[in-house]
């Protein structure tokens, strides 16, 4: 509406000059006059410098606009990826901003959480000094601005940063972190560009922190209690997610299913009490040797899972000899030794979650029934399936 505005005003003013210079050429009678050139000259000037205004006017108009949906979209959302890309977005739009990052407490995750860190413009080397934090005797955090100064050994052609802008980010007076803005250029952040990035800051705070809650809320319903491993519903859906992209890519994706031996004989000896305190235990010691890649689980009782993206059998049969020599290389709690048992096998192209799971969890049952401290692998092809078992661990496969 407000371009509409400035444009309709903008043709008025132009036809009320036209008409002025109509009616003084028919006054003159069409001469050539020096005064009306004059006068004609100076209706043009003032023509151009409408013109100017009037473009200035709406080049501003369009931005606020722009400016105003923008900060209008960072509460749209609850997803933390996202609400954060639209802030460096929002930032790095303003005038004379180049690059920009936003640092934010990791929050209140089981375990030491680092923060959570996302870049606009910014090479890893850049992007690689730790961040703005609070002030170190603990005041109100306030707003920072810096210029940077480079030696004789600056790389030639390269633009490094020459300016950098940090404002504090909260919400309901809670600090979460800093939003930092960075300019190569020779330009000053000064007041002006402060106030526009905290204004951006007032409002993309609360946006940040309701997704960060939400992710924590997702994160804890993902996670199963006792073991802090990654509960049942959450392997079925990830295990869905995985063998669809495994398809669609043709890519590999193997899956190993172990449980503890004896374990309900265990339950029974020393109690579901300190049974519970075997399970945690086990299950801290599958976190130390998974991948960062795979995806550990428990789906059930003393019966884990481990999802291995971009991995087959070979994979998964080390995997279950890192596992079963994390569990039995030391006592477990109470229940002294322990020795795993486990089904391992790859995906088939005729896969479905449901039978790529069924066909593992088949194989665990055949290790138990073959002996304890056993594997069975089933392979790619249905011809490709056999027991590896091990009379004790550590004993080659037979």
């Amino acid at each position: 509406m407000t371009s509409l505005l400035i444009a309709c005003a903008a043709a008025v003013a132009a036809v009320a000059l036209l008409g002025i210079v109509f009616l003084l050429v028919r006054r003159n009678g069409g001469s050539g006059d020096e005064r009306l050139e004059s006068v004609v000259a100076q209706i043009n000037d003032r023509m151009e410098s409408m013109v100017r205004e009037l473009s200035d006017a709406l080049e501003r108009a369009q931005e606020e606009n722009r400016r105003t949906r923008v900060l209008g979209e960072l509460g749209g959302s609850i997803d933390l990826d996202e609400v954060l890309t639209r802030t460096l977005e929002a930032t790095g739009a303003l005038p004379g901003v180049d690059a920009a990052i936003i640092a934010v407490d990791g929050g209140n995750t089981v375990g030491a959480v680092p923060p959570i860190v996302s870049t606009l413009g910014l090479s890893l080397g850049e992007a690689a000094p730790p961040p703005l934090a609070g002030p170190p005797d603990g005041s109100t955090p306030r707003s920072i601005a810096v210029t940077y100064h480079y030696g004789p050994d600056q790389p030639a052609g390269s633009a490094p940063i020459r300016g950098g802008l940090g404002v504090p980010l909260g919400s309901d007076g809670e600090h979460l972190g800093y939003l930092s803005a960075y300019s190569r250029g020779e330009e000053r952040f000064g007041e002006a560009e402060t106030t526009e990035l905290e204004e951006l800051a007032l409002r993309a705070g609360p946006a940040i922190e309701n997704a960060r809650r939400f992710r924590e809320a997702r994160q804890l319903a993902d996670l199963d209690a006792l073991t802090g491993l990654h509960n049942r519903r959450y392997f079925h859906e990830t295990l869905a997610r995985e063998v669809a992209r495994a398809h669609r890519y043709e890519r590999t994706l193997a899956l190993i299913v172990f449980d503890l031996d004896d374990f309900k004989a265990i339950n029974d000896r020393i109690g579901h009490l300190a049974g519970d305190a075997v399970l945690a235990e086990a299950a801290e010691r599958v976190r130390d040797v998974v991948r960062s890649a795979d995806i550990a689980c428990r789906v059930g009782g003393d019966e884990f899972a481990v999802i291995l993206p971009e991995s087959g059998l070979k994979d998964a049969d080390g995997l279950y000899k890192r596992l079963e020599a994390a569990v039995s290389s030391r006592p477990v709690a109470q229940a002294g030794r322990l020795h795993l048992s486990a089904g391992v096998t790859e995906l088939r192209p005729d896969d479905d979650s449901v039978t790529f799971f069924e066909r593992a969890d088949e194989a665990l049952y055949r290790a138990k029934g073959a002996g304890k401290g056993t594997v069975v692998a089933v392979g790619a092809l249905a011809t490709d399936d056999g027991p590896w078992p091990r009379s004790a661990p550590g004993t080659a496969s037979s």
